[in-house]
């Protein structure tokens, strides 16, 4: 039995892979186990397929929501996956410095330096 919906499913698949990359994406699947294997499903599907997948917030606009929560959350590993996705999605490098500023701003000083550290290293892997 199924425990996710399997047309949120693949729609979410889609968005995952197109913010993500395909390679990240299916590495992360072929990774699952019994373990994880469930969660990984109910996540893409409810995450990316459900809240990705309505079209009333666009994908660049989405990634930089993300970015700011999440860096307001201060959880730096998910944060660089979705520093690169947000390029992906077309957002520019001012962009995520103006994103960090804010996040500076409400989540503190400490906290910003380490989205700056973390988007040094993602944009010298894009040059």
């Amino acid at each position: 039995m199924s425990t996710f919906d399997e047309e949120l499913f693949l729609k979410g698949l889609e968005k995952r892979k197109g913010t993500l990359g395909a390679d990240y994406v299916e590495k992360n699947l072929a990774l699952a186990d019994d373990f994880t294997r469930p969660f990984q499903e109910a996540m893409t599907a409810w995450c990316w397929g459900f809240g990705w997948g309505d079209e009333v917030i666009d994908p660049k606009t989405r990634s930089m929501m993300n970015l700011s929560m999440i860096g307001a959350l201060g959880k730096m590993h998910e944060w660089e996956i979705h520093c690169r996705g947000a390029i992906n999605n077309g957002v520019s490098k001012e962009e995520v410095r103006a994103i960090i500023h804010v996040i500076g701003i409400y989540c503190g000083v400490p906290q910003a330096l380490e989205c700056f550290r973390v988007a040094k290293i993602v944009f010298n892997e894009s040059e």
